[in-house]
């Protein structure tokens, strides 16, 4: 059918044919690449919105919606249709979500009117930088904010934020909480926002030792926020690296690592610590000498180590 403009801007039919002009779609494959296969009723949206919202994965969620179709072609709809709903899912979340975060800061505050929060907006109105430190994280600090841990191994799900939190150990040896941020980026400014404005809300106080993965962004950052605080590598990554380096040498049955592990947290003397790693090597690693040259540092390297993940 060829529609045309009239004169009164109406439409007229210019030719039409009643015989088909094409082959049709032999099967559902085919026609759930049809423009109009793309749509997805209301009733299935509220029910993907559903499964979304217990964090049920976009596969898992395309392979329930396969097998309550119950054929082989499974949904009506090609997984792309299905990804794109599911964006749209967490556009609408996410514009809705920082109202929801306000509104929850303020009821923290309500309940504890010590709660410090600062918080950044990008120029679109999104949150790029939330910290927020509660009056106990205050007063554990005072006692015990000495030694802090930083640590941003993990990740928000639906905004790929990194999570980091500031952690020390009380006079029971029991991990404390001082505060936690979200972040949108891990560079050298976003870690000093975070790491300045901590210092601000604990009044100042530097901590004296501070451990944190062997990220240079954060290590920058240290060094013009907190030149006055030891910035030292936390052991768990370090021994994961040495791990990766030493190999065979680091196995279960040998008994270099007994004794690496007795050396790095037990010998805290400066010059105990160089001649007994020399003794180790010279007893232990012999034969493998050419697989531990990558882990050769700077002279006092492993004492810093072993020392400040000790304390």
């Amino acid at each position: 059918m060829r529609l045309l403009r009239t004169e009164d801007h109406g439409w007229c039919v210019s030719i039409f044919s009643n015989e088909h002009n094409h082959h049709l779609s032999g099967n559902r494959e085919e026609t759930r690449e049809w423009h109009l296969h793309s749509e997805i009723n209301p009733v299935l949206m509220n029910f993907i919105k559903d499964l979304r919202e217990n964090n049920i994965s976009l596969s898992k969620v395309h392979n329930i919606l396969n097998a309550t179709h119950g054929d082989q072609a499974g949904a009506p709809f090609r997984k792309q249709s299905l990804r794109y709903l599911c964006s749209r899912i967490a556009q609408d979340a996410i514009s809705d979500d920082m109202e929801k975060t306000v509104k929850l800061l303020d009821e923290m505050k309500r309940v504890d009117p010590s709660l410090s929060v600062f918080l950044e907006i990008d120029h679109e109105g999104s949150p790029k930088f939330i910290l927020w430190c509660t009056g106990k994280n205050k007063q554990d600090y005072m006692y015990f904010g000495d030694v802090v841990t930083f640590d941003t191994t993990y990740k928000t799900n639906l905004y790929n934020m990194p999570s980091g939190i500031f952690v020390g150990v009380n006079n029971h040896y029991q991990s404390t909480i001082f505060g936690g941020v979200l972040m949108r980026e891990e560079t050298v400014a976003g870690f000093e926002w975070a790491f300045g404005n901590f210092v601000e809300v604990m009044n100042r106080k530097h901590p004296v030792t501070i451990l944190t993965d062997q990220c240079r962004a954060m290590k920058g950052a240290i060094r013009n926020v907190l030149p006055n605080t030891r910035h030292r590598w936390c052991k768990w990554h370090v021994i994961k690296c040495a791990k990766e380096h030493l190999g065979g040498v680091y196995s279960k049955k040998s008994l270099f690592k007994e004794e690496f592990h007795r050396l790095i947290n037990e010998v805290l003397c400066v010059s105990e610590f160089e001649d007994k790693w020399a003794e180790l090597l010279d007893k232990r690693t012999q034969p493998y000498m050419d697989l531990l040259q990558p882990l050769t540092l700077v002279p006092g390297t492993y004492v810093q180590l072993g020392v400040s993940s000790t304390t």
